[in-house]
């Protein structure tokens, strides 16, 4: 087997690996606590350091990639989400605010450790030549679709097993299995993965690109959409409006995002963009954020107007789903494309620094809006920010060397 496909294998099977168990702790944590009375602020702030820590994570772990390599940062992440499920997995005595937002923590900064690395290390394994961008477009979407559905599964995961075997050993069994996977990807991936022969300065973390900074700024905007309603007031909606159990909750949760990363998987070819060496463009993000800021706002609408708040979601759901998905497969190419080969790690350090903001914000967001104005608000919420990204996008440059209106790129 070529020495690049069986990296890509190795990145993206301890990538899926790794994607479970985050999946899973996520639904095991806002169910878990959701039953122990916690209000929806109090869950939302239990996540806090989790995203704090990924902002700061991927600020510097593109800096350190470059200098250590891209296999021994996502090793390490590996081991550190071993330690987080370990670490929550003890006498429920010691699962107080401070403990839990301590594990969290480290389970952020594992999880950002994981995803800079696995998609920088697909920048670097794709061969150069004529069609490096079409193979490029493919290898992100497969990569992040098939993270997403993974990650889908991991939330049902989550839901089964809190409903089965509870909360303290569905996270040491995930801990031993998840242990056991990043022995063997530490001996399989080669070293020095994503070195630079000319080391980056910690100043160098913040982007002086400007293709770079506008599409993080949109994609700060676009994560915070989703987080807004979906991290903690839909889950805390579903269980408490609705009435649905934890495996119920948990099993809708991952057929969404199992949905999504089928989607997002499937990118390239919906949108015809997959051939003859051309990838999106900056508009096909403009265009596509546009189009997504209709569904929050539909379901805003239908919950308002007093339609069936379980229909009404399912639908709406999904079609916000399959929109975002091809939003976030665009995004996720653009980054790679605008970035040269030697400076990619920081390049998408710096862009999911941007991405972790996001997802904080509209994970604290999500708390505070659904304990005041309920899920209606975090719906409007999300329109705006989803109206925000695509304004950013407007400024976004075509794709450098990319095929224009059929004529062979320059």
């Amino acid at each position: 087997m070529d020495a690049a496909l069986r990296t890509y294998l190795v990145v993206t099977g301890a990538y899926w690996g790794f994607t479970l168990t985050d999946g899973a702790i996520h639904m095991l944590v806002v169910l878990h606590f959701h039953n122990q009375g916690f209000s929806p602020l109090e869950i939302a702030f239990l996540f806090l350091l989790y995203e704090v820590f990924g902002i700061i994570t991927n600020g510097l772990g593109g800096w350190i990639a470059s200098h250590v390599g891209l296999n021994r940062t996502m090793v390490a992440g590996g081991f550190l989400q071993v330690l987080a499920l370990g670490m929550l997995a003890v006498d429920p005595a010691w699962l107080t605010v401070a403990y839990v937002m301590t594990a969290m923590a480290l389970s952020g900064i594992a999880k950002d450790l994981n995803k800079m690395s696995a998609k920088s290390s697909v920048k670097t394994v794709v061969p150069q030549g004529a069609d490096a961008e079409t193979r490029l477009f493919k290898y992100v979407a497969i990569l992040t679709g098939s993270k997403n559905t993974l990650k889908g599964v991991g939330f049902f995961l989550g839901g089964l097993l809190l409903y089965t075997v509870g909360f303290r050993w569905a996270l040491a069994g995930m801990a031993a299995c998840l242990f056991v996977l990043y022995v063997y990807v530490a001996w399989a991936l080669p070293s020095g993965l994503g070195t630079t022969k000319v080391k980056a300065k910690i100043s160098q973390i913040f982007s002086k690109t400007r293709e770079i900074n506008i599409l993080s700024g949109a994609r700060f905007f676009l994560f915070g959409a989703r987080d807004v309603w979906f991290v903690v007031g839909l889950p805390v909606f579903l269980a408490s409006v609705t009435g649905w159990n934890h495996l119920e909750v948990g099993s809708f949760l991952a057929l969404w995002v199992v949905a999504y990363g089928f989607v997002q998987a499937g990118a390239p070819a919906l949108l015809r963009q997959g051939r003859g060496g051309k990838g999106p463009q900056g508009k096909s993000a403009r265009n596509w954020a546009l189009l997504l800021a209709v569904f929050p706002a539909g379901i805003a609408l239908a919950l308002t107007q007093g339609l069936d708040p379980g229909l009404s979601l399912i639908i709406g759901l999904f079609a916000f789903g399959a929109v975002f998905a091809i939003n976030s497969a665009v995004h996720s190419y653009l980054i790679l494309a605008y970035s040269d080969q030697d400076k990619v790690a920081m390049n998408v350090g710096f862009y999911y620094m941007a991405n972790a903001a996001g997802r904080l914000t509209g994970t604290v967001l999500s708390g505070w809006v659904y304990q005041t104005q309920g899920l209606v608000g975090c719906l409007w919420v999300s329109t705006a920010f989803v109206l925000a990204a695509a304004l950013i996008s407007f400024l976004l440059p075509p794709v450098k060397g990319e095929a224009v209106a059929g004529q062979p790129a320059g």
